[in-house]
């Protein structure tokens, strides 16, 4: 009972006489309430996944603008930063698609053939060949090009020979969102004027291919590309005493192609449509008249994958709402926490708090802010990004970036040191680079550091939902993050910044060699732009640097990323190549040696 009343006079005594420490200590301290609240309201369904250019991803950037300004936040000027980017593709009004059999049929778009999303807006006419998968793999002894197909219309299936086998020996020319822009690459490269693709599904509506989800890295194939409904395609294939059926058997029995006596004439007209999102910047000024003009950038994504859409992993991709919720309304929520308990932090640098859109569309958000920044780049300190940070478990972090300063891995290892232990078992990346946003400021000299819990079953489905967030571990690292902004901004010499030279090779889709070059995302259908090169790799040799766009690899015109993958699969390593790019508006040639990919 004393000790009862003795805990109640106590806490009376502080609500008459509470001291500034213990006032500065509740609020400068991150809530886990608080995040759970920030990821309920960001994952709900009354948000519809925040994909970027979306009414749900405006509403997710309204909300995160006043958080800040509640918190006391300031903006430069407004606290959104627009840009532009290719939201989605429609259909234009000349879609149209002729069989001249001798029973010549018209179709209808949308019922009977789709364009696809990346069809070029051409004619295509000429005669047909069905080429079974459109495989070519003489490695394998297998190839549905052996046949001459220049100049004509190529007929053609979805999957392989080996049907749904997880361990094909085809994986690499079948990868899910892949396959069709490849077998597409190939047509081309073989020289075929169009492409056509039968339908997988009965329903024509049921097929993927019949709704017009475009890819931001492939909107141009140089080539018009149509799916066909299996109806269509029987009828087209009427005509040679065949049907979709025979020709599924056919192409499993053999690998040969044939030539039908049937010409098609196609025109395809996809429209590009432009939308916009935004990322949401605050600024805390800092204490410091003289180390103000410094700025540490704290940032998270905020955008998800809406419906989904071909960056979906559920078993029916689109329609349903991907919440998003790790991925990332945890690293969105954090970010805000940290918002509200370093605004009464007073730190000596600057701290600038970054919300950025259409991460998942290949870094847009952040690629556009390293563009146009809010402050300048070369004040920038470092970059600290938290991306899915909602599923701790067993204490692990994982931390990116951490050769990116000589700073970094002393600070950390201090920072996670405690009395009774240390507060995570921290695993180190030691790369700038990767799939996230840290990379846009890592490629611009700014030391980075990238928290993430791993990933999970959830992961880009529909079922990453709040409940399922653990607000308590997103907590911690949020304060572990506070501790390491105070110390570099509270720290009078700037960290300083090194270039990370890797021996071992990031790993890839199949690919025999490694280049060591850092796409662009956000420019992709006149070559491919570069971000940078990484340090002692065979494109940093070869002379390639950020800013180049590569138009050419050997014989292979590269106008996009699709491309570019395709033409790194036909690279032996030891063998010098051409590469020809365009820099600062000339052409150059420069020549590469792949290295084989350890």
């Amino acid at each position: 009972m004393k000790r009862k009343i003795t805990l109640f006079l106590f806490a009376a005594a502080l609500l008459i006489h509470p001291s500034s420490a213990s006032l500065q200590s509740s609020k400068s301290e991150p809530s886990p309430q608080r995040i759970a609240s920030h990821v309920a309201y960001l994952a709900s369904d009354k948000l519809q996944g925040r994909r970027a250019g979306t009414e749900g991803a405006e509403m997710a950037a309204q909300y995160i603008a006043k958080q800040f300004r509640d918190v006391g936040l300031r903006p430069k000027a407004s606290f959104l930063q627009p840009f532009p980017f290719i939201s989605s593709v429609r259909l234009g009004r000349e879609n149209r698609f002729q069989m001249k059999t001798p029973q010549s049929r018209l179709l209808k778009v949308e019922e009977d053939f789709m364009p696809l999303a990346f069809s070029s807006s051409t004619v295509a006419s000429a005669s047909v060949v069905f080429v079974g998968y459109g495989i070519s793999a003489p490695e394998l002894q297998y190839d549905n090009y052996a046949s001459d197909v220049k100049g004509k219309i190529v007929l053609l299936l979805r999957g392989s020979p080996d049907g749904d086998n997880p361990h094909s020996r085809f994986a690499e020319y079948t990868q899910p969102g892949l396959e069709v822009q490849k077998k597409t690459i190939k047509a081309r490269e073989k020289g075929a004027r169009g492409v056509i693709f039968i339908s997988t599904e009965t329903n024509f509506r049921d097929d993927s291919l019949s709704r017009l989800g475009h890819d931001l890295n492939f909107l141009d194939a140089s080539i018009p590309a149509v799916v066909l409904s299996r109806k269509a395609a029987d009828s087209l294939l009427a005509s040679e005493k065949s049907s979709v059926s025979d020709a599924e058997k056919r192409a499993k029995e053999n690998s040969s192609s044939w030539s039908l006596t049937s010409t098609v004439e196609f025109k395809t007209d996809v429209v590009k449509v432009e939308g916009k999102a935004s990322n949401v910047v605050g600024i805390l000024r800092g204490s410091d008249p003289q180390m103000a003009s410094e700025y540490i950038i704290i940032g998270a994504h905020y955008d998800h994958l809406g419906l989904g859409g071909p960056e979906s992993l559920a078993a029916r991709p689109v329609g349903a709402i991907h919440h998003g919720a790790d991925d990332n309304a945890s690293g969105t929520s954090a970010l805000l926490e940290l918002a509200r308990v370093m605004a009464v932090a007073r730190p000596r640098r600057s701290i600038v708090f970054i919300a950025f859109s259409a991460e998942e569309l290949g870094l847009l958000g952040s690629a556009a802010y390293t563009k146009n920044p809010v402050v300048p780049l070369a004040s920038t300190v470092a970059m600290l990004n938290m991306d899915m940070v909602g599923r701790l478990r067993n204490d692990a972090l994982t931390i990116g970036g951490v050769g990116t300063s000589p700073a970094w891995q002393p600070l950390l290892e201090r920072l996670n040191a405690t009395a009774n232990g240390n507060r995570f078992r921290m695993s180190f990346n030691q790369d700038g680079l990767g799939p996230s946003d840290h990379q846009s400021f890592y490629l611009r000299d700014v030391p980075v550091l990238f928290f993430f819990t791993g990933t999970h079953d959830d992961y880009h489905k529909p079922s990453d939902t709040s409940e399922k967030v653990n607000s308590a571990g997103a907590t911690r690292i949020a304060a572990l993050v506070r501790d390491i902004a105070l110390s570099i901004a509270n720290e009078p010499q700037r960290i300083a910044f090194t270039k990370v030279k890797t021996e071992s090779r990031p790993a890839g889709r199949g690919f025999r060699v490694y280049l060591g070059t850092v796409p662009s995302y956000g420019d992709s259908n006149d070559g491919l732009k570069l971000d940078g090169v990484r340090a002692g790799s065979p494109a940093e040799k070869a002379g390639l640097r950020a800013g180049d766009v590569i138009i050419r690899i050997g014989n292979l015109p590269i106008k996009n990323v699709y491309d570019y993958t395709y033409a790194l699969g036909e690279l032996r390593a030891g063998e010098e190549i051409d590469v020809v790019i365009r820099r600062d508006g000339k052409e150059t040639t420069l020549k590469i040696t792949p290295e084989k990919r350890q």
